[in-house]
């Protein structure tokens, strides 16, 4: 008998990698990654026999991808265009891989009968929040076509789950760290571009007054919410991912350097994120472990990893966000 296959696209990237890792110890899966390392890096795809990578691309490749969904069990769907700056100026290229791309996972799970189909989606679709801490019946504010793509990708997955059959979970992530995090772009990963300065000797860019709180969750939780998603039940179901106990940048900050500059406010950015957690506790039966002391103790053990990262400097920052700027206006 043919072992069952796993997918996870978008595998090559921060999460993804993450999650490989940890399907890889379960040998009796197959895992195919997918991933067209336009951001992602293959150097964080773990080697083991039971993981093949695919360079390909979800939007343009489907040929190519789709001889690998024979006998796929569950596809884990992370493969997306991020970063609020460029969904402004390609919009259509976000369409084309967050909107098509997630299309076309769907159809060829539908068609190879998968049995769960696990999609990564962004707590960006509650915009400015009306309330915190926020839950999945919030207020959907789509701010920027970066959060428009996400949210039609899950509301693809949730039309393709009650019309076909196709068993789904759609987690909402909020402010996900950890090992691997990116350090680039105009929203590159407080974390990741904290450790990168900090490792490199250069003061913490801290945008704002760094009062704002973010609800940060460890990339293992996450990890564990989406394996648990396996035994889930219901036929489609979406819930928050995050820590549940928002803090401020300033704390952060404090935690890694006592070094730090202060660059404007982006506007359009809510002051708070806080993920109301209770459903995906009481469904689930997950709640968070790594809390957020923890957490900077074991980025700040593996510093060296970040001595080599690319890191855009303030000014340079400040340039690629004068569009998002002209946006709000």
């Amino acid at each position: 008998m043919k072992k069952k296959k796993i997918i996870v696209t978008g595998g090559c990237g921060f999460i993804g990698s993450h999650l490989v890792e940890v399907l890889s110890k379960k040998l009796s899966n197959d895992i195919i990654v997918i991933d067209n390392l336009s951001t992602g890096n293959i150097k964080n795809l773990i080697k083991k026999k039971n993981v093949k990578f695919i360079k390909a691309d979800i939007f343009s490749d489907v040929n190519l991808i789709e001889k690998y969904f024979l006998n796929v069990k569950i596809v884990f769907h992370l493969a997306a265009l991020a970063d609020i700056v460029p969904s402004i100026d390609k919009p259509s290229e976000y369409f084309n891989s967050n909107v098509t791309g997630t299309l076309n996972m769907l159809q060829l799970a539908k068609k190879y009968g998968a049995k769960k189909f696990v999609y990564a989606a962004s707590s960006s679709c509650y915009g400015i929040p009306k309330y915190y801490p926020t839950d999945e019946k919030s207020s959907i504010l789509l701010k920027y076509p970066y959060a428009l793509t996400k949210k039609m990708g899950e509301d693809l997955v949730k039309h393709w789950s009650d019309i076909f059959g196709i068993k789904s979970v759609s987690f909402r992530l909020f402010n996900v760290y950890g090992h691997r995090a990116r350090t680039t772009g105009t929203y590159g990963a407080v974390f990741g571009v904290f450790l990168a300065q900090k490792a490199n000797n250069k003061p913490l860019t801290i945008v704002g007054n760094g009062k704002q709180k973010r609800d940060f969750i460890y990339v293992s939780d996450v990890v564990e919410a989406f394996l648990k998603a396996e035994n889930l039940k219901s036929n489609f179901e979406i819930f928050n991912v995050g820590a549940g106990n928002p803090v401020t940048i300033n704390y952060i900050a404090k935690k890694i350097s006592k070094k730090v500059i202060f660059i404007p406010k982006r506007p359009g950015e809510p002051d708070t994120t806080h993920a109301d957690i209770r459903k995906i506790k009481k469904i689930l039966n997950w709640k968070p472990k790594i809390k957020i002391d923890q957490g900077i103790k074991i980025m700040l053990s593996n510093i060296n990893y970040w001595k080599n990262a690319t890191i855009w400097s303030p000014v340079k920052i400040k340039k690629a966000t004068k569009n998002w700027f002209k946006y709000l206006k």
